[in-house]
């Protein structure tokens, strides 16, 4: 699977997209298991609360089940204007 990184979420994590192999259910579980790669994945996702997903370009929660999800996406909320 890849996994996209946008905006500070790249800056922490050091980088802008990874591939890799995952067990994970959910996009939470998914979460729990990039945080345990780097002391940046931990920062990075540390508050969910400032963090929108995306799995396959549709947004999604972090209860949502990935299932054979393609691609993820990690962003900070959008603004309009």
């Amino acid at each position: 699977m890849r996994v996209l990184y946008f905006a500070w979420l790249r800056e922490r994590i050091g980088a802008a997209q990874e591939e890799l192999e995952t067990s994970a259910a959910t996009l939470a579980d998914l979460v729990t298991e990039l945080r345990g790669r780097s002391d940046g994945h931990a920062l990075a996702f540390a508050d969910l609360k400032g963090l929108r997903a995306a799995i396959d370009q549709e947004l999604v929660s972090f209860d949502a089940a990935l299932g054979d999800a393609r691609e993820v996406a990690f962003f900070p909320p959008m603004t309009g204007g």
